[in-house]
Formats: structure tokens, sequence, C-alpha cells
């Protein structure tokens, strides 16, 4: 299977939400790789949600192979998964500040199992967020930086949400991390913003102003 094609599972044609799937890994996946994922074919337990409601979208944020087998599970529950990954490969066998090829494997195996789950039009989404792609540190020439941060663009809008009936956004992480947090600052005027660890019930979050802001 190409890029393209699994690139296409993860984004039907005419289906909502599936415009933010980002294309950028599925560019490299027809690029020789030095990396390997192991990958965990039971899929994890959904401890945080009691019932799916079609007012809940959800920000998966954790490492990127779990995000993506993450994103499954909640398929299974529902929720159309949206890959928002957006960081580059190095050259084949050149050193980066993040593995963002650690994340294809995973989505290959993920994009087999999509085409076996029926999801309905209006499914809400799960957007799925790489962790790591904050690694950053001081580097030398020979290192790629191929760190990466959410930005507004890289999302629907509040009103976007709202005119599709989602009023409340769920985070799912180890952390609620601060390039996202400074882009649901401002959604937080029009919808409900919630943090969880994926194990306890979601809780109510206000995010505060960073200084830079």
């Amino acid at each position: 299977m190409t890029g393209k094609e699994l690139y296409q599972i993860w984004a039907p044609t005419n289906k909502r939400w599936v415009e933010w799937v980002r294309p950028v890994p599925f560019i490299h996946m027809d690029q020789p790789s030095s990396f390997y994922e192991v990958i965990d074919e039971d899929l994890p337990e959904i401890y945080y949600l009691k019932e799916v409601t079609k007012d809940t979208a959800i920000f998966v944020d954790f490492d990127g192979a779990r995000s993506i087998e993450e994103g499954i599970a909640l398929a299974k529950r529902g929720f159309r998964p949206i890959p928002i990954f957006n960081g580059t490969n190095p050259n084949f066998e050149t050193k980066a500040t993040t593995n963002n090829a650690s994340i294809e494997p995973l989505l290959r195996w993920g994009g087999e199992l999509l085409t076996q789950i029926p999801l309905e039009e209006d499914a809400p989404p799960a957007f799925l967020l790489d962790e790591n792609r904050l690694h950053r540190y001081k580097s030398t020439p020979s290192i790629f930086d191929n760190s990466w941060d959410i930005y507004p663009q890289d999302i629907p809008s509040p009103d976007y949400f709202l005119q599709h009936g989602i009023t409340k956004l769920i985070v799912c992480g180890n952390q609620f991390h601060h390039d996202l947090e400074k882009v649901l600052y401002r959604y937080q005027k029009k919808l409900q913003i919630l943090f969880t660890n994926g194990y306890e019930p979601p809780k109510e979050v206000r995010i505060k102003k960073r200084k830079e802001e």
C-alpha cells in the first residue's frame, strides 16, 4: 500500500473533519526507513469515556504510537481519528531531535483496521498528536531539528466546532502541553475545555494566559 493510498484511508473524500488530516507523514511512506515499531495489537481501554456523545471532540496527546492506538480504540467507540502529525523525517540514517518515523508503522497498522470500522457521517473527531513533537535541545549541524508545534490553522476554529455540534474539547495526555494550551486559550471563551490523563474522568480546566500571549 502506497503512502497516498494510506492517506486516502485516513482522509476519505467528503467526510467531515478529514481536511485536517496532515499529509506530511504519508509522504515518506514509500521511502526507506531504519526504524521499526513493535506494535501491540491489543487496543487500549478507553477508561475516561462512559459514553460517546457527538458534542465532544478529543485531542489525544501521547507518544505518537500510543496516540494512534488510542485513536483506533476511539474509532471503535464511534470517533473519527484525525492524525495531525506535522513533523518531517530526516534523510535516511541521519539523526534527528524527534523520531517522527516511529509513527509510520502505526499509521499503516491503523489504516488497515480503519477499513474494517464503519464510522457514521457525523462521527465526532479525535485529533491525534505526538507529544514528542516538542523535543528540543541545542543541537549540532549533524542533527536534524524536526520538532513542531500546533497552531490555530492546524485544527478547526471554535465557530466551526460549534457549527457542527461540538461544544466540548477533551485533551487526553500525560500533560497539557504549552503549544496546545496556547491555541485553546481562546477556544475556552466558546467551548468547554477538559483534561484527562487517559484514566481519570475528564475535568474542566481554565487555561491561564501565557506571558507571550
